[in-house]
């Protein structure tokens, strides 16, 4: 059955149209989710590991008597990374070396305190201090993501949080050993066997066995992300997450088969996952698709791929480069492939994307798992004014001011005369007291 993909040219009269329909996902979180996420939240608010208890047994057929049964221990993470293959604990351990040692230099770059002293001696700076404990929340369900693990975990551990709590769902009892290993791997000092609307409540606000959290980071289903919404403000969050998507920016002298293959990437999470070639060369285009068209059926996940490119996903055709880098920032994606001979031609030209990957040798993939940067990323248009996830984010910032008692003299005055302003006297004369008495 051959492939509907949608083919689109901004030459076209009705490009506008269609490259919205294109764009268009709804955000909206089914009604009957909300509702039933409001009710998991409120019960285990109200009963804690009971609840906890419940309803593990009734999404992921756990029974369990009590919550500590479904802590793993730390000897469990160590013995399940003993157990996998040589291989496997080795590609664990070099990507969690490469994601340590870019959250190291993120750190060094933007997390250390600061403060000066103006002419006066009034000091001024910033406190960075890490949260005091946050928790992690790995998928379970369809699939398993140690990567998840690392990209979560070890940027938390950089930034110095002392105490990383892990929940990820086992659905019918079933331990990933590479999810726990990679919490052995990655420093996760708790990890419970819960998940679903439940784990996240339970982080937020704390039970007789999970300990409450300061963030919850992370990605999940619907059941999670409605959740995350319901608790932020509780507890603070990273993201509301999206479907994944993929956006190659190509000038025709990467191999149609490479790019097909990163369209396939993205394609195979999930048939809401997004899609999208720009290029200005028509015949490379038609290269790609047949390359689609051929690769497809030998994809173990070929349907959810059909899925994902029929209803979200396109092959555009550009007027020139320096178009398709403008229909870019409009789309904002989460991942952004620039597959070109001369990709730093092009780089400073895009401003909005979770993440630019450079270059023909560049794919999607090595950064999900290996190459460094996070790939916890905004979606959905979001990265117009929001950033990966990163060291930053399991950090609060403290002002710090120190006033001298000569730069009280200035300063209260100043901070007194627009006190009054607003009508705040016990604002101006706290201002005020300070001031010498042949200044008052």
């Amino acid at each position: 059955m051959s492939l509907q993909l949608r083919h689109l040219s901004t030459a076209d009269a009705d490009f506008e149209s269609a490259f919205q329909r294109v764009l268009h996902w709804s955000a909206e979180t089914d009604a009957a989710i909300e509702h039933r996420v409001a009710e998991i939240i409120e019960a285990v608010r109200e009963r804690g590991d009971a609840a906890v208890l419940e309803f593990t047994a009734r999404f992921d057929g756990v029974q369990a008597e009590s919550v500590s049964a479904l802590e793993l221990g730390r000897e469990e993470l160590k013995a399940a990374f003993d157990a996998i293959t040589l291989a496997q604990r080795e590609a664990l351990e070099f990507a969690a070396k490469r994601v340590r040692a870019y959250h190291e230099r993120q750190l060094e770059a933007s997390g250390k305190s600061w403060s000066y002293r103006d002419e006066d001696g009034t000091l001024l700076g910033q406190k960075v201090t890490p949260l005091d404990r946050v928790g992690i929340y790995v998928p379970g369900g369809k699939a398993a993501y140690p990567s998840s693990v690392l990209m979560n975990a070890i940027p938390a551990h950089v930034a110095g949080v002392p105490e990383i709590v892990m929940v990820v769902p086992t659905p019918r009892g079933e331990k990933n050993p590479l999810v726990l290993a990679a919490a052995y791997v990655a420093g996760v000092h708790r990890a419970f066997t819960v998940g679903g609307a439940q784990a996240v409540a339970a982080l937020a606000y704390g039970t007789a066995t999970i300990p409450r959290v300061d963030k919850v980071t992370g990605p999940g289903n619907a059941y999670v992300a409605s959740a995350k919404r319901r608790v932020f403000g509780q507890v603070g969050i990273d993201m509301i997450a999206g479907p994944s998507e993929i956006l190659v920016l190509a000038d025709g002298s990467t191999p149609a088969d490479w790019v097909a293959m990163d369209l396939f990437s993205q394609a195979e999470h999930d048939e809401l996952a997004q899609s999208i070639l720009l290029c200005p060369d028509a015949g490379y285009i038609a290269r790609v698709r047949e390359a689609i068209e051929r690769l497809l059926p030998g994809m173990p996940r070929a349907e959810v791929i059909r899925a994902s490119l029929e209803g979200r996903g396109a092959l555009i055709h550009t007027r020139s480069m320096e178009e398709a880098c403008e229909i870019s920032n409009r789309i904002a994606p989460e991942h952004l492939e620039v597959s070109s001979s001369e990709p730093h031609r092009w780089e400073p030209l895009l401003r909005h994307a979770g993440a630019i990957f450079l270059g023909a040798y560049t794919s999607e993939s090595l950064g999900d798992y290996c190459a460094g940067p996070n790939h916890v990323l905004p979606t959905s248009g979001t990265a117009r004014f929001s950033s990966p996830l990163g060291t930053y984010d399991f950090q609060k910032r403290s002002s710090l001011i120190e006033v001298s008692e000569q730069g009280a003299q200035q300063l209260g005055r100043v901070a007194a005369e627009l006190a009054y302003g607003e009508g705040l006297q016990a604002h101006a004369q706290a201002a005020e007291f300070r001031l010498k008495k042949d200044a008052r």
